[in-house]
């Protein structure tokens, strides 16, 4: 497994150090597979950089997400008590989607289909959202893996209540829930693949169906609300960071105007 690893950095490295421009149509698939797969990598290390150019509105904005993760963490009890008490009444295909399908695996073939459509079919709209795919969910899940082992939280189901913590994890999965492995490929996978679309009711389901994993780490006793809340947020910024650097990478360029996200925070009585 370790030699696969390094085989694969060592691939990753060859492709990012290739400074070529944009394929054209007509070239060869393996000309436009080698590029698109020095943009995955590269939109990786880009979403890792964007904190060290982040202004006034993103520190802004970074800390309404820490503020909602807090506001989630005073009811994480009572919320996990709720899912995991009504687990019986989710019909099973929907709990097997959230912890089967939607899961890692699940995603990992969803993003590939999408890229290698887009790849055969020379639709190069198709080919850049799966690339923006396998980017964030790639960069999402390697952050997410890193934040766990450092943070060491108890899950749900280990029965020490919330606020248990081993930091620097030692292998125990217990101490594995923040954040929510599921939880960010899922919504990374749902939030990259809307952007093919302008209807806002199309993007609704996809919303829809890509937090339906999150959820089901609530009900299966796998994570706390908070985990769940912040993993939706890395994934969001995730997504928009890559897409972003994406568009300096490939002339195709969707949904124009529907790259700004914003969101506006507002604090006051009975109001957030």
């Amino acid at each position: 497994m370790k030699k696969l690893l390094l085989l694969w950095i060592l691939i990753s490295g060859s492709l990012c150090a290739q400074q070529r421009p944009e394929p054209s149509q007509d070239a060869t698939l393996w000309r436009h597979f080698t590029y698109d797969m020095g943009s995955v990598f590269k939109g990786i290390g880009y979403s890792y950089s964007r904190p060290l150019h982040w202004g006034g509105s993103q520190w802004a904005t970074f800390g309404g997400v820490v503020a909602a993760t807090g506001t989630a963490y005073l009811f994480d009890t009572q919320v996990s008590d709720y899912f995991i008490g009504i687990k019986d009444d989710i019909p099973p295909f929907i709990q097997e989607y959230g912890r089967v399908y939607g899961g890692p695996v699940g995603n990992a073939i969803l993003s590939g289909a999408v890229y290698s459509t887009g790849l055969f079919t020379k639709n190069p709209k198709l080919r850049r959202t799966g690339v923006l795919m396998l980017s964030s969910a790639s960069s999402a899940a390697l952050l997410q893996t890193f934040l766990k082992g450092l943070i060491g939280r108890a899950r749900p189901l280990a029965e020490r209540g919330k606020d248990t913590f081993k930091p620097l994890w030692q292998g125990d999965g217990q101490f594995h829930s923040f954040p929510s492995g599921h939880t960010v490929m899922a919504a990374t996978t749902a939030y990259a693949l809307s952007k093919q679309f302008r209807s806002p009711w199309i993007k609704a389901g996809i919303y829809a169906v890509g937090m339906v994993p999150g959820v089901s780490r609530l009900w299966d006793g796998k994570h706390w609300l908070s985990d769940v809340v912040f993993s939706w947020a890395l994934s969001i910024f995730t997504v928009e960071a890559i897409d972003r650097y994406l568009d300096s990478r490939y002339s195709e360029k969707y949904n124009q105007g529907e790259k700004s996200l914003s969101w506006n925070l507002q604090f006051g009585p009975g109001t957030v």
